[in-house]
């Protein structure tokens, strides 16, 4: 890679950080702090991600938990592996159901949006495939969080404030949500900075989860209390739903871009839209990124692969279209040409705002994994299983009720799926991992940083530091308040609708590592939230 480590355009003030044994870049300092840890124990990137991946689960669960789904990429002794842990509907859900409860379109809080949590089946298979540490040590940092407690970061109150102030106006009276309040705050009241938050529920979850390699969330006593709960309170849920999962390992999809390969996992998730905007960017060669050409492609761009992602896009059994033929050449070399000097407008939906994880690991072998997990909205559904911890996700608040659209809920059907993965080689030979949270943002994260590391030679820091934009509806992009204003005005005279943003919170949290030709290790975090990076 070719970058500059002092170069520091933007105002985070932030170098990269260097190591060459290992290294854990996440959003959380204690998680990042897990990640180390069982590096330290001999473990290798692989069980470095599963612990990091389950502190999160107890650090941050405003954007994840233990009823999340997952999805990673591992490079593992020079070759390229796909995981995608996103849970089905339930057996017993269909759309006419729904419909008859009154509902127009799918709900976003209860149980109707719950689908099969994946995330403790994710730890389960990486670490039976590529851990060299049993899971219950893994699990340890994860566990001690819980049982002892953690304080919160600025960020993380600020998200959980937020939450308990929606969720004691959206639960009021409702008994249903009422473990949430038990367990997420002290007596209806939110927890705020600097207080010691203490999980014991969640501790002992973990500690079934590693005894049994997932068996017990999925066949055994959280599975049966998960669907005991949902029967009594007008769930869909069965325990055949549960014992049935499994999750899949699959071959993850690339675009040549510029000359590096951009991977990601293939649909059911979205990571194919990032891969979409990139096969049409790649016809054009940028020189300069803060000018209005470079911005106004990005633009179309996004909108075009958005256009047909949504359109296309769900589980792959369903799906009408082979989605290898969304990433032709001549696919993208069309698309480009659509593009002209002025903004069009894609009739597609608004896409909603979400919460997620991501982290990315490397170790001193030569190994990389890049994760993700979410409860999709926040704390999800509102839904905690009693007595274990688990906050469920809503992940199923993407199936439509359209009976025509692709995407229609059905039974045992995956929907769409937000959360992606990425990682970047070049000539066969790993970069590294890379990743933006949020919701719809993500695919449009992705390819900012790609195109900030590729194209203009940014250092891993400075590709997540820099401004971003987020498409929202038609000719409508958000723009964070660094973003350079003359651009602004002049994209906004090309016919793009621009608003500025006085938060940065909806544009995205990402990491990245970068792995030198020598070994050595480059990592950069997100200076959007609590972000961090242990190495040594």
């Amino acid at each position: 890679m070719n970058f500059d480590p002092l170069y520091q355009p933007y105002a985070s003030n932030r170098y990269p950080i260097i190591a060459n044994n290992g290294m854990v870049a996440t959003g959380s300092a204690q998680a990042s702090a897990a990640g180390l840890e069982i590096l330290r124990r001999g473990g290798n990137a692989v069980d470095a991600a599963i612990a990091t991946a389950a502190a999160l689960t107890v650090v941050e669960p405003t954007a994840n938990g233990l009823g999340s789904d997952a999805f990673a990429i591992v490079w593992m002794k020079n070759k390229l592996y796909g995981l995608n842990s996103s849970g089905y509907a339930p057996a017993d859900i269909s759309r006419e159901k729904v419909l008859a409860k009154g509902h127009e379109q799918m709900p976003t809080f209860g149980w109707t949006p719950v689908t099969v949590p994946g995330a403790p089946m994710a730890w389960a298979e990486l670490s039976k495939r590529f851990g060299k540490l049993p899971l219950i040590e893994v699990l340890q940092p994860a566990i001690r969080y819980a049982e002892e407690g953690y304080p919160l970061s600025p960020m993380l109150a600020k998200m959980w404030e937020r939450a308990s102030e929606r969720f004691a106006k959206e639960f009021a009276g409702k008994h249903k949500f009422d473990e949430w309040f038990k367990v997420f705050t002290k007596q209806g009241e939110s927890y705020h900075c600097g207080e010691i938050v203490k999980l014991s529920d969640h501790a002992k979850t973990l500690r079934l989860i590693g005894e049994t390699d997932a068996k017990a969330f999925y066949e055994g006593e959280i599975a049966q209390q998960l669907v005991k709960q949902s029967k009594r309170d007008g769930g869909y849920f069965s325990l055949d739903d549960l014992k049935d999962y499994k999750a899949s390992w699959v071959e993850p999809i690339r675009v040549n871009y510029h000359g590096y390969d951009v991977w990601e996992i293939p649909p059911n998730g979205q990571g194919i839209v990032a891969l979409m905007a990139l096969n049409i960017l790649k016809e054009f060669d940028f020189k300069e990124k803060d000018c209005t050409d470079t911005y106004h492609k990005q633009f179309e761009a996004i909108k075009m692969a958005f256009a047909d992602g949504m359109h296309y896009v769900t589980d792959p059994d369903c799906m009408a279209i082979d989605y290898h033929d969304l990433l032709k050449p001549e696919y993208g070399k069309a698309r480009a040409a659509e593009i002209g000097k002025i903004a069009k407008e894609p009739k597609i939906a608004e896409p909603p705002k979400s919460g997620t994880v991501y982290l990315c690991t490397a170790d001193g072998e030569g190994n990389m994994v890049s994760y993700i997990q979410s409860n999709y909205m926040g704390f999800g559904s509102g839904i905690v299983v009693e007595g274990y911890g688990v906050t469920l996700q809503n992940r199923g608040h993407d199936f439509s009720l359209d009976e025509n659209h692709y995407n229609v809920l059905k039974p045992r059907k995956r929907t769409y799926h937000t959360i992606i993965p990425g990682f970047i080689t070049k000539d066969d030979k790993a970069v590294g991992p890379f990743g933006v949270m949020g919701g719809y943002m993500q695919p449009q994260g992705h390819v900012q940083v790609a195109m900030n590391l590729i194209d203009f030679h940014l250092n891993p820091q400075m590709a997540l530091d820099a401004p971003r934009w987020q498409w929202v509806k038609g000719k409508k992009f958000t723009i964070e308040p660094e973003f350079p204003n003359a651009v602004a005005l002049q994209l906004q005279s090309l016919g793009h609708e621009i608003v500025p943003e006085l938060s940065r919170v909806s544009f995205g949290r990402g990491q990245m590592i970068v792995r030198l030709e020598n070994g050595v290790l480059v990592g950069g975090t997100e200076s959007r939230t609590d972000s961090n990076i242990a190495c040594y």
